[in-house]
């Protein structure tokens, strides 16, 4: 368990497998009563069906199952894992929510552990060891209208899309979103993709004990202000393109002194992967 596999853990079914007494329903929300709260009259947890989170009223805190779990059980992130790895839940259904809403055009048919062997070859050959990628990425399976069954990898951002790649294509189903990787570390290492993430795991021959967080797209750099603050480093790992210029000089003017352009390490090459591609 991960948590990238933690957050399709659906969290209305998990709250009601756990026993938690539900107040009222909608087709958007569901209320419980809070268990962070004793004898509560009015139920004041309230859960978003769409976006598979969480807000306590009556006690000012929310987020995914893995807060949750981390809040209820008052445990880290390694032994909230731990805790859903125990059990079967039911998958939440937002990415295929979201592509009916906005791309009616293709659909996801199914999300599997990362075991294709044409995959792995892909991998392979961009050098990238293949335990952390299927540690981090899925196999989705997708269609677009009238057309055969595709499948390719798959890393999934914040709010449940995939950005998807194999040999012939590159893009996002569902909404385009950034992906961040909380390890209760005070610093933080910014990605473009997540190739270049599991670039770094590979380079390093682990996975450092710090957070990440990955763009998906340069133009997403704004998002991340807010999650900046309070790092002692932030240490920035973008492409040596217009674009990654323009997402590296943004941050090193709204963020802290600490924060550190770590492409000299690959000037020579367009980007972490390439670099570590071309590596004897």
């Amino acid at each position: 368990m991960n948590c990238k596999k933690a957050k399709l853990i659906d969290l209305v079914s998990y709250l009601k497998k756990q026993g938690f007494r539900i107040g009222k329903t909608n087709t958007k929300e569901v209320w419980f009563y809070s268990p962070f709260r004793e004898n509560e009259r009015t139920p004041s947890l309230k859960t978003n069906i769409s976006k598979n989170i969480f807000f306590c009223h009556s006690s000012g805190i929310g987020g995914t199952i893995i807060d949750f779990v981390m809040k209820y059980n008052n445990c880290s992130i390694k032994e909230a894992l731990d805790i859903l790895s125990k059990d079967t839940f039911s998958i939440h259904q937002q990415t295929k929510q979201i592509i009916s809403e906005q791309k009616p055009t293709y659909s996801i048919n199914k999300v599997t552990e990362l075991t294709n062997q044409k995959l792995l070859d892909y991998l392979s050959i961009r050098k990238i060891n293949l335990q952390f990628a299927k540690q981090f990425c899925f196999q989705v399976h997708y269609s677009f209208s009238n057309s055969k069954e595709n499948y390719g990898i798959g890393f999934m951002n914040d709010v449940g899309g995939f950005e998807i790649r194999n040999k012939f294509f590159k893009g996002c189903l569902g909404k385009k979103e950034i992906t961040t990787i909380n390890n209760n570390s005070n610093v933080v290492s910014v990605f473009e993709s997540w190739s270049d993430l599991l670039s770094y795991f590979t380079l390093k021959n682990k996975i450092p004990k710090e957070n990440f967080i990955i763009l998906n797209s340069t133009s997403l750099v704004k998002k991340t202000i807010g999650l900046l603050d309070n790092y002692n480093a932030i240490k920035l790992f973008f492409d040596n393109d217009e674009s990654g210029n323009k997402a590296t000089n943004f941050l090193i003017k709204n963020t802290n002194s600490k924060t550190i352009d770590n492409r000299v390490y690959y000037k020579k090459y367009n980007d972490l992967n390439s670099y570590l591609a071309c590596r004897n």
